[in-house]
């Protein structure tokens, strides 16, 4: 029986889950790993996601356990989907709510159809400019180590792709944006470009992944759906087990 419900997991699953908000990524993977350890009695099990979620953000990330870690890197390389808001006529040091407001523009010359033109602007291919409030490595430390102490390094700007932007909502301050584009893009970073690009300011106030490829949020597991789901598999493991002997 122990072997049964050990191989489910450890063979390699492939699991979505839609992040909370204020969870890491890490919070995630880290709860799933002990809920399945705990609820089949598995010592050790690999467990990781496919892609980096801000605490803030919420929506869909890849979990793969046992030997399906070995495809994280293929889920990475695939197209990310999201839905953004951005508040316009501000900008914070984060780029998002990370941080409290620095700076306030004017947003009275700002018209729909300028906002339309402007992300029209951005699609296909451009040079990106990482946050400092990133991950991204400086010498062996995060950046944001940096811009939490108040020091300015350089980041390298990355190539990025927006393969497709939607305009869906057009409330000033605040718009919402469906977007495609390419890994590696800092949905922050295009929050600061895009009001720039407004002759205003920008940043980002909420953000959704809604799909990782063909992978879709929709068909995701909630921690609490999860839960019950191994539950379930659980005690039919052991219903076969007692139904066998």
């Amino acid at each position: 029986m122990t072997s049964e419900k050990i191989t489910v997991f450890e063979e390699g699953k492939v699991l979505l889950f839609d992040k909370p908000a204020y969870w890491t990524s890490f919070d995630l993977v880290n709860k799933v790993r002990i809920m399945i350890r705990s609820t089949f009695g598995i010592r050790k099990l690999k467990v990781g996601h496919a892609g980096t979620l801000d605490p803030l953000a919420t929506g869909l990330l890849i979990v793969c356990t046992g030997r399906s870690t070995k495809k994280i890197d293929e889920f990475r390389d695939l197209d990310k989907e999201y839905v953004a808001t951005f508040h316009l006529g501000a900008t914070t040091p984060s780029f998002d709510l990370e941080t409290e407001t620095d700076q306030q523009y004017p947003t009275e010359h700002i018209t729909e159809k300028m906002v339309r033109d402007v992300l029209s602007g951005f699609l296909g291919k451009q040079k990106q400019l990482p946050p400092m409030y990133s991950a991204k490595l400086i010498n062996g430390k995060r950046a944001y180590e940096f811009a939490r102490n108040g020091i300015e390094k350089n980041l390298e700007p990355l190539t990025v792709c927006f393969r497709e932007i939607e305009l869906i909502s057009y409330r000033i301050p605040e718009i919402n944006v469906r977007m495609v584009c390419s890994k590696g893009t800092y949905i922050r970073s295009f929050a600061r470009d895009f009001g720039a690009a407004l002759k205003s300011g920008s940043y980002l106030s909420a953000l959704r992944r809604t799909a990782i490829g063909s992978y879709n949020v929709v068909n995701a597991y909630s921690i609490e759906k999860f839960k019950e789901y191994i539950e379930q598999m659980n005690t039919t493991l052991c219903s076969e087990t007692i139904n066998q002997e």
